[in-house]
């Protein structure tokens, strides 16, 4: 693996695939559940993943704290010091992970003034693994084999706009807005697929567009928000400026719109968004 385009990436690498041995023992083995404070599921996976990724990246380097899904209680008046973070997602997609789906991953973001410099998005199940950043490139590796990755600007010729969307959640915003690009753009052909996945079928050429106008929490986009942005994608907030992960209270993220950046329909989908 060498080569890599920042010194930090291979290590990161290995530790997604460490996070994700550690998950699989509980994988379809009937694993208990419990509830979090926002009545969101947690495992006994989600917490071993989490103890892998924090002891390991601790390790990586020292000087680098982490905000992990599992340890977000930090308070914003400590993460408004920090310029440079590690932000986690042990396992994003815990209900598809306890429904036995293959459709969870394991999650790492570098953060660098609130913008992503690389992520790394690893399938436990698979190894699959989806890794890039703004300005390095994006990469899959699978099975050994190693690819880069690029979006497409459009559909293939006589193809319809592929959207993807979330197997469990959507909102009336969200609706209206798919209303409204297929009004303008035509038929649009849905895919529907659990956790970061999403934004890899865009950064791999396989979906052209993901608007999320629904909650989700900043460990669930920032690692495949990188994998986009290296394979020539972009994430827009509604207004059109690019999405950020500042050290606010909440870390719920805002709406965002996450296309090709030199998809022809980028201004039409931005009117509809805002409209």
């Amino acid at each position: 693996m060498s080569g890599l385009p920042h010194p930090l990436l291979e290590g990161v690498i290995t530790l997604a695939h460490a996070a994700g041995e550690a998950i699989l023992p509980f994988w379809r083995a009937g694993v208990e559940v419990t509830a979090k404070a926002d009545d969101s599921p947690v495992t006994a996976a989600d917490l071993a993943a989490h103890h892998v990724l924090l002891d390991g990246l601790t390790a990586l380097d020292p000087s680098i704290p982490v905000l992990s899904e599992e340890d977000a209680n930090i308070p914003q008046a400590v993460r408004a010091g920090w310029t440079r973070w590690w932000l986690v997602d042990p396992l994003d997609g815990t209900k598809e992970f306890i429904s036995g789906s293959e459709e969870f991953t394991v999650n790492i973001a570098l953060i660098e003034q609130g913008r992503v410099v690389f992520g790394v998005v690893s399938m436990p199940t698979s190894r699959r693994c989806y890794y890039g950043g703004a300005g390095l490139g994006a990469w899959r590796a699978d099975g050994g084999v190693t690819v880069p990755i690029s979006v497409r600007n459009t559909p293939p010729e006589g193809g319809a706009l592929t959207v993807v969307a979330s197997r469990r959640h959507s909102s009336p915003e969200q609706e209206r807005l798919l209303t409204g690009l297929s009004e303008h753009l035509g038929e649009l052909q849905l895919t529907c697929v659990g956790s970061s996945l999403k934004f890899c079928l865009l950064a791999e050429g396989a979906a052209d567009c993901y608007p999320r106008l629904a909650p989700t929490s900043q460990w669930d986009t920032a690692a495949a928000q990188g994998v986009l942005e290296g394979a020539g994608g972009v994430v827009l907030q509604l207004d059109g400026e690019p999405f950020s992960y500042p050290a606010r209270e909440s870390l719920l993220n805002d709406s965002f719109l996450a296309l090709p950046a030199k998809a022809p329909w980028r201004e039409k989908l931005l009117d509809l968004a805002q409209g």
